[in-house]
């Protein structure tokens, strides 16, 4: 495994370099920085979404033909990597990271013409419908049904946990079409407009007092036949695919990198005593102990890098990805919260965080090491829990 950047390559982080420091703006920076929960803003993210359409580089993954760019895995990792370090803006990743890979592989002529142009414009904003209240890490038991009518599918259910189901104008769901086979066998896929009659959205406020994910309810929602994806009973070979791409193969460990600069940061202003908490030897050692483990991360992303380079999948690379990321992120999300001590109590900065000020009681670093405590701790089940992620490894790495 080749593991260099090419002399090409660093040229390229150059241009991509230069391109952040004129594109990311100040306020820009400031408001990614606030964000506290999986997603950035959608103001802020379909901001940043226009400008880089306009730059032709919103989808470095996509083929040319759909507006995609011809880089190469190197110069796509590279410009993950230094968009975490500018600290540049989400995009919301359900319709162009985790839809379009499977419209590219499963969708009709019909359906790629009609919602890829408008998945990149921004012009189409979806969530995803896969957990249920009893279907969650056991997703095969999900009992949301589809039921032929004519042309049509009559679908009845709820989905739960839907990230900004309250923004979106599409749904992309699993749903059962057969009862009668074993679970994972019966699932299709099915791409629904939320404007439908019989669609109910209901918020989920968190204990950080974030509104980010949602319930949604079917009643009798009549979804036309050409809106699935793939064979009917065949969803679950398609969520498998679309789940490679929400789990991992980006650069997580550059954001991780920049997390632990700003704990650093933190410990250096933070005092345990009459020195600060830097200098203290076991929060010293905790946080060598994440840079190891981020590096070995790294070298994980960069097996994942030369995997896509060769045309293949992600592949299990995204199950190791995606446990590790999420500890790594919970351990430095406990070391903020032990080191800014009184200033972590919950819902502090609400009132900045809320847009009704900008006067926050405490030092600026601290104003959202709580919020993001607290959501993190969902991230060992979103996008599939550990341990399915260790069963998962397990078969396909280790053969068991």
């Amino acid at each position: 495994m080749n593991i260099e950047f090419s002399a090409e390559d660093e040229l390229f982080r150059q241009e991509v370099q230069a391109f952040l420091a004129e594109k990311v703006t100040p306020e820009m920076r400031r408001e990614a920085e606030r964000t506290t929960t999986v997603f950035a803003e959608k103001d802020l993210a379909m901001r940043w979404q226009e400008i880089l359409v306009e730059q032709g580089w919103a989808v470095p993954a996509w083929p040319v033909e759909h507006g995609g760019i011809d880089w190469s895995p190197n110069q796509k990792y590279i410009w993950g990597e230094e968009c975490a370090k500018a600290h540049a803006p989400g995009l919301i990743p359900l319709g162009l990271r985790m839809l379009a890979p499977v419209l590219f592989k499963y969708g009709t002529p019909e359906q790629k013409a009609e919602y890829l142009p408008k998945i990149l414009s921004g012009e189409h904003y979806w969530c995803q419908g896969y957990s249920e209240p009893g279907s969650g890490s056991d997703l095969s038991s999900l009992k949301t049904s589809a039921v032929k009518d004519g042309d049509d599918y009559i679908v009845n259910g709820s989905k739960i946990w839907t990230t900004h189901a309250h923004f979106a104008d599409h749904i992309f769901c699993l749903v059962r079409t057969d009862s009668n086979v074993k679970p994972q066998a019966g699932i299709s896929f099915l791409l629904i407009p939320m404007d439908l009659p019989g669609i109910t959205v209901d918020p989920i406020i968190t204990i950080a007092d974030d509104h980010e994910v949602n319930a949604v309810f079917f009643d009798d929602v009549r979804v036309p036949q050409s809106n699935r994806v793939g064979p009917e009973n065949e969803g679950w070979t398609v969520a498998k695919y679309l789940l490679e791409f929400e789990r991992g193969g980006g650069g997580a460990s550059a954001g991780i990198r920049e997390s632990i600069a700003s704990l650093k940061e933190i410990a250096s202003r933070e005092v345990d005593g009459l020195e600060p908490l830097i200098e203290d030897p076991g929060f010293a050692g905790a946080i060598a102990q994440l840079e190891i483990q981020n590096d070995a991360l790294y070298y994980q992303e960069l097996m994942t890098l030369d995997r896509l380079s060769k045309g293949e999948s992600p592949g299990p690379g995204s199950s190791l990805a995606k446990n590790s990321s999420v500890e790594i992120n919970q351990q430095i999300n406990n070391l903020k919260v032990e080191a800014i001590q009184y200033y972590g109590l919950p819902n502090a900065n609400k009132i900045s965080l809320n847009g009704h000020s900008d006067e926050w009681v405490g030092p600026g670093y601290a104003e959202t090491v709580m919020p993001r405590f607290i959501n993190g701790r969902a991230a060992s089940i979103f996008g599939g829990s550990k341990e399915v992620q260790k069963n998962i490894i397990a078969k396909a790495v280790l053969g068991l």
